[in-house]
């Protein structure tokens, strides 16, 4: 770890890596909505904090940083105070990578100051930089369902909560929700999949073991939220739940002469990210359907060998197993050509268009490529590849936002990765690791998604 870092997790320590304490009264008083920054080089509308100033005439405070204690990653000209009243806004325009402490002070015309220490981390610039956003407070995104009004609800594999996020500008959630205790689970769910009909979110664990090959029930959970509003205002409230999708899909396998090793990849010490386990990642409805959902599985892939087709399974009356604790009936399973690699979402629009986020069924986030398709969502047409997805930058491509529409050259959609794994200041640490949320952080980018010759 930098000596930076220490240095930061040195000031925590004596309780000043959150908002400041105002100073002895008399003189001005500065506190930062949050201690903790991230930011990265070359990005567009980075995440801020908020500056709040008290004590005389807020208009005449001045608001300046006095010293960066890394002035590679960020010199005190790169952090910008916008606004002139008792609220303003900073920001910082990251140098490199790594980590620095930003003294701010705020000073009035008699000689009174106050400081306050904002603990920045810069990550490195990424491509498509200009169309990318960060969503801070997690790093491991993993389903992400629109709610309109230009906000998101993400999902993350490593805890329960639910996060809201400005789509258009990042930085931290709006809200939370974490439905843990109300759904009887004591550990991850490992949020892997979501879809939405009408007001209603339907959200899926991977259903598999753990990395260990540990099974853990409450990773079979699936449940549903109900929409309330829409935009900044949305909020969410548990509907149902059941934990037995799992079993009906191993118990319709085993009546179907194990066609897809289900008993095999959900078995006691079975890794659920191998060509054969047992892992899912894609959740979205037929075509038409509010009730015949496709499951779609990162692992296995069929057959369980290079160049195997990517497999979903349609639940015909997953409206009522969730509702109702009805046992799925599983329609006939759909194998799609995806080049050789397994889904890692699926998503649709109103017209039933499809956007299909394919990677590969390993543990790698990063290394091995990824691919966006394009679908009709009928069974035997095949998917259409859309373009290869940018790798080499941190985190794997997990999440499609939502579809716009296809045949428009301007059309556009947001992905989103997970970059739970990812070293991202350049201290050797996950990015799920690090000390602090507001650290963490996954990236959202636009991609074209419209007529080719438009591009």
């Amino acid at each position: 770890m930098p000596l930076v870092l220490g240095a930061a997790l040195g000031l925590t320590a004596a309780g000043l890596g959150g908002p400041a304490l105002a100073a002895a009264s008399g003189g001005p008083d500065i506190s930062l909505s949050a201690g903790y920054l991230s930011g990265a080089v070359d990005a567009t509308g980075d995440p801020s904090v908020t500056v709040k100033l008290s004590g005389g005439d807020a208009s005449a405070l001045k608001v300046s940083v006095r010293s960066s204690s890394d002035t590679s990653v960020a010199r005190t000209g790169d952090v910008h105070v916008s606004g002139d009243g008792a609220t303003r806004k900073l920001t910082v325009t990251a140098r490199g990578v790594g980590y620095t402490d930003l003294k701010i002070e705020v000073t009035d015309g008699d000689g009174g100051s106050d400081t306050a220490t904002l603990h920045y981390a810069a990550s490195a610039a990424v491509q498509r930089a200009a169309d990318t956003r960060y969503f801070t407070g997690s790093s491991d995104a993993s389903a992400a369902v629109d709610v309109g009004g230009g906000y998101v609800v993400v999902a993350d594999d490593e805890t329960n909560v639910l996060r809201l996020y400005d789509r258009r500008t990042g930085g931290a959630p709006v809200k939370t929700w974490d439905f843990s205790d109300k759904l009887g689970v004591s550990k991850e769910i490992d949020m892997e999949a979501a879809a939405r009909t009408g007001d209603t979110i339907y959200w899926t664990g991977s259903l598999g073991n753990s990395k260990k090959g540990k099974i853990q029930p409450d990773r079979s959970t699936v449940f549903t939220t109900e929409v309330h509003g829409s935009g900044a205002d949305t909020e969410l409230t548990l509907g149902g739940s059941y934990k037995k999708l799992r079993d009906d899909l191993v118990a319709w396998d085993e009546k179907h002469d194990d066609r897809y090793g289900f008993a095999a990849g959900t078995a006691e010490g079975q890794v659920p990210k191998q060509i054969d386990g047992f892992n899912v990642e894609g959740l979205e409805f037929a075509p038409g359907s509010s009730s015949t959902a496709y499951i779609g599985f990162r692992a296995p892939l069929v057959p369980p060998k290079k160049g195997g087709k990517a497999l979903l399974v349609p639940v015909t009356n997953f409206d009522k197993v969730v509702a109702d604790g009805a046992h799925a009936t599983v329609g006939t399973p759909v194998e799609l050509d995806l080049g050789g690699l397994s889904i890692r979402d699926i998503r649709k629009n109103a017209a039933d268009q499809y956007l299909i986020v394919a990677g590969s069924w390993s543990a790698e986030d990063n290394s091995a490529p990824y691919a966006l398709y394009t679908w009709d969502g009928v069974p035997g047409h095949t998917p259409v590849k859309s373009q290869d997805l940018p790798t080499k930058d941190p985190g794997g491509w997990e999440a499609v936002v939502d579809v716009p529409d296809l045949t428009a050259p301007d059309a556009r959609a947001q992905l989103i990765t997970d970059d739970g794994s990812a070293d991202l200041y350049g201290d050797g640490t996950e990015a799920k690791d690090l000390p602090h949320d507001e650290w963490k952080k996954s990236r959202a980018t636009w991609f074209p998604v419209g007529p080719k010759a438009d591009r």
